[in-house]
C-alpha cells in the first residue's frame, strides 16, 4: 500500500512491489482524498454530459468532448463550464500557449491541444481509457475543474494506471477550479474570462498535477477518474509520463523565489555566477519562466568556467535548445538546453551567460544569492561569447531565469529544502560557504558513500506552511511559495534527486504558525517524497533566541517541533540535529556566540560548518 501526499492509500492490484527504505519506489501524488481500488475502465459517466468511457484505449485527443477556448471575437463557440464561460485564445497566445506547443512543466513534457479556438480541446473525465505507453517516474496531467454554478472548489476522482504486464495501480487526481484554484500552484494564470456576452477581466488558471506510476513498469493505458459530484467537472487537456533523469546528476540549483519587475532591460546580456557541486563531462542548464504571464525570449546562452569576476577562463561555449541558439520559454514553463560536451569541474564557479534580445520588464528570480553576478547595459546586444569582462558594467544580486545546472553521469543528487539559513545568509559573500556547499565538499573528500551532487533549494524568508509570494504578478515579496506548494518543482522534479534534507520552520514559528501546523506540513512533505522513492531526512530547527521576534511562544513551538523530529516515529529516514550542533548548552534557546552571524538568527561560517559536520553521510543514500 502506498500513501498519497496527504496520507491516503494508493493500492496496487498485482502484488506488493519491492520496497526500498521501507517504502515503494513509485512517483508521488500531490493531491488529497481517499483512494478506492475499483477499476474504473468502461464505467458509465457520473458527472454531467461527458461522453461514456471508451471500451478500448484511445489517444487523449480522440476523447475530447468539451471546448474550453474561444476567440475573443467569437466567445459563443466555446462553453467550458456549462454556463458559457471559456478561456481566451488571445490570452493563451500571449502566454506562449499556442495550439500544439510543447510545455515542459516540472520536468514533464506536456502538449497544449492542437485544436483551434472553438474546437474540442479537453475531455471531461468520466472513466475513459487513454492510450499512453512508456515508462516514467511520474504521470503529469494538465487540468482544470469547473462548476456550472460558478467558481467552485477542487474536483477530485480516482483513476487507474494499467501496465503491459497486466498489473494496475490506482491514483487520486485533483483539479483546482479554473477560477478559484490556488495561484501559488498554477501552471499559468490568464487575465480574462470569455463569456457568451463578451470578455470579462477575471483571472483564469490551468494547473499541472503529478500522480504516481510504478517505476520500471511499462504503462499501457490510463483510466481517467470519475467525479463523484454531478455539478462539477474535472477537465483533462494533456497528459504525459515524466521521463526519469537517468544519466544526469544535478550539480547546482536555485529555486525561483518570486516574480519581480526589472529595468526595463533592453537587449542586455546577463552573466550569472554559479558554483558546481558534482562535476561531469557533459552539461546542460535549466531555465524557468515560473510565475510569469508572458514568454521570455532567449537570444543566445553560453557556459564557461569563471576566471575572475565576469571574465571567463576560456572561450564560452554555446548552449543550444532543440538544436537552435534561440528559444522562447512560455509563461510557467521550463526550458532545458541540449547536452553540451563541456566538462564541468567539481567545486568550481561557472559563468552562465544569457542574452535577452527584447525588452524585459519582469522576470522570475532567486532573490538572495550571496553572490555577485553581472549584466551589460541597455542596447549592448549579445555578449555571451565575450571572454573578457569589459562589457559587463553592471552587477546583479539575484539569479534570474536560471534554476539548474546538470552534469552527465554521477550518482544522483541530494536536495536541501530550506530558508535563508540554507540560502547562506550571513556566511561570507562569494566564498560558497553555505552548509550545502560544505556538505558537497565533504562528500567529495570521502569514499564511503557516493559523492552526490548537492542542490540548494533554500529560499530566504521561506515558510513551510504559508505562501509568502502569492504566485501571480510582479511583487516585491520574494520569499517564495510554501515548502509544500513548491515541493514538486523544487525537490521531486529535480534532476536524479535521491534524498531530501528538510531544514525549515523557523520563519513559521516567528510569524505565529503553530507547532501542530508545521508538524502536519512536515509529515505531508515526508509522505510525498517517500512516494517518489526519495529518502527523507529532517533537521531540527536551530535556535534563534535574541532575534527580535523569537519570543518565548516561538521558542515553545520550536521545542515542540524538534521533539517531533527527534522522536521521529517512522516519519523520517534519518534526523540531523542542527539545533544541538550550534546551541548554547546554558541558554538552549540561543546559539553559541562563536556560531552567531550577528543577528542571533543566522549562523556565520563556523555555524555553517557545524551544520555540515552534523550530517551523517551514511544517511544520505
Amino acid at each position: 500500500m502506498l500513501r498519497t501526499s496527504h496520507g491516503t492509500a494508493l493500492t496496487e492490484r498485482r502484488h506488493r512491489p519491492e520496497r526500498r527504505h521501507r517504502r515503494w519506489r513509485a512517483a508521488g501524488a500531490v493531491v488529497a482524498g481517499a483512494v478506492c481500488t475499483v477499476t474504473l475502465a468502461n464505467a458509465p459517466a457520473l458527472a454531467g454530459p461527458a461522453a461514456p468511457a471508451a471500451k478500448e484505449p484511445l489517444p487523449l485527443e480522440r476523447l475530447f468532448d468539451n471546448t474550453a477556448v474561444s476567440d475573443d471575437a467569437r466567445p459563443r463557440e466555446a462553453d467550458f463550464d456549462g454556463a458559457g464561460g471559456s478561456f481566451s485564445a488571445q490570452d493563451l497566445a500571449a502566454a506562449g500557449w499556442t495550439p500544439g506547443r510543447e510545455l515542459a512543466i516540472d520536468g514533464s513534457r506536456l502538449r497544449w491541444p492542437r485544436s483551434a479556438p472553438g474546437k474540442p480541446d479537453n475531455v471531461r473525465a468520466a472513466g475513459q481509457v487513454v492510450r499512453l505507453r512508456g515508462t516514467g517516474d511520474a504521470l503529469s496531467f494538465l487540468v482544470a475543474g469547473s462548476a456550472v454554478s460558478g467558481p467552485g472548489g477542487d474536483v477530485s476522482g480516482t483513476g487507474t494506471v494499467r501496465y503491459r504486464d497486466g498489473s494496475r495501480t490506482t491514483y487520486r487526481l485533483t483539479a483546482p477550479d479554473w477560477r478559484r484554484g490556488l495561484l501559488t500552484t498554477k501552471a499559468v494564470a490568464l487575465p480574462h474570462l470569455n463569456t457568451h456576452t463578451g470578455r470579462r477581466t477575471e483571472t483564469t488558471r490551468l494547473h499541472a498535477v503529478t500522480v504516481p506510476v510504478a517505476r520500471g513498469r511499462e504503462v499501457e493505458s490510463v483510466v481517467l477518474p470519475q467525479s463523484a459530484r454531478a455539478a462539477v467537472q474535472l477537465h483533462v487537456f494533456s497528459m504525459a509520463l515524466r521521463a526519469p533523469s537517468n544519466g544526469w546528476t544535478g550539480s547546482w540549483a536555485a529555486p525561483p523565489s518570486g516574480y519581480t519587475a526589472v529595468g526595463p532591460w533592453k537587449d542586455r546580456t546577463l552573466r550569472l555566477v554559479v558554483h558546481s557541486s558534482a562535476g561531469g563531462p557533459l552539461t546542460r542548464i535549466r531555465l524557468e519562466n515560473t510565475f510569469a504571464a508572458e514568454p521570455v525570449r532567449i537570444g543566445h546562452a553560453t557556459v564557461a568556467v569563471q576566471r575572475k569576476g565576469a571574465a571567463a577562463a576560456g572561450s564560452p561555449r554555446t548552449l543550444t535548445f532543440g538544436g537552435r541558439q534561440a528559444a522562447d520559454v512560455p509563461a510557467g514553463a521550463q526550458q532545458f538546453s541540449d547536452p553540451l560536451g563541456f566538462r564541468v569541474p567539481p567545486d568550481t564557479s561557472l559563468l552562465v551567460s544569457i542574452h535577452l534580445p527584447g525588452t524585459v520588464r519582469a522576470l522570475p528570480v532567486h532573490n538572495y544569492t550571496n553572490q555577485r553576478s553581472f549584466l551589460t547595459a541597455d542596447g549592448s546586444g549579445d555578449r555571451t561569447a565575450d571572454k573578457a569582462e569589459g562589457a559587463y558594467t553592471g552587477t546583479l544580486a539575484t539569479w534570474p531565469l536560471l534554476t539548474g545546472v546538470d552534469v552527465a553521469g554521477g550518482p544522483g543528487s541530494v536536495v536541501a529544502l530550506g530558508d535563508s539559513i540554507t540560502d547562506g545568509e550571513r556566511s561570507t559573500p562569494e566564498t560558497n560557504g553555505r552548509w550545502p556547499d560544505l556538505l558537497a565538499r565533504r562528500l567529495r573528500a570521502q569514499q564511503a558513500v557516493p559523492a552526490y551532487g548537492v542542490l540548494n533549494s533554500g529560499i530566504s524568508g521561506n515558510r513551510v506552511v504559508d505562501d509568502r509570494y502569492q504566485g501571480s504578478g510582479p511583487s516585491t515579496t520574494l520569499s517564495g511559495v510554501s515548502a509544500g506548494h513548491r515541493l514538486e518543482r523544487d525537490v521531486l522534479a529535480q534532476t536524479s534527486a535521491r534524498t531530501v534534507i528538510v531544514f525549515e520552520g523557523v520563519n513559521d514559528i516567528r510569524s505565529g504558525t503553530t507547532a501542530t501546523q508545521v508538524i502536519a506540513a512536515l509529515r505531508s512533505i515526508a509522505e510525498r517524497a517517500h512516494e517518489r522513492g526519495l529518502r527523507v531526512v529532517a533537521a531540527t530547527i536551530a535556535p534563534c533566541g535574541g532575534f527580535h521576534d523569537c519570543t518565548a511562544t516561538a521558542e515553545a513551538h520550536r521545542a515542540a517541533i524538534n521533539r517531533h523530529i527527534r522522536e521521529n516515529g517512522g516519519v523520517y529516514d534519518a534526523v540531523f540535529d542542527f539545533d544541538a550542533a550550534i546551541r548554547d548548552p546554558e541558554h538552549p534557546e540561543r546559539m553559541l556566540p562563536r556560531f552567531d552571524g550577528g543577528d542571533h538568527l543566522h549562523p556565520n561560517d563556523a555555524g555553517m560548518k557545524a551544520f555540515s559536520d552534523a550530517v551523517d553521510l551514511r544517511q544520505l543514500g
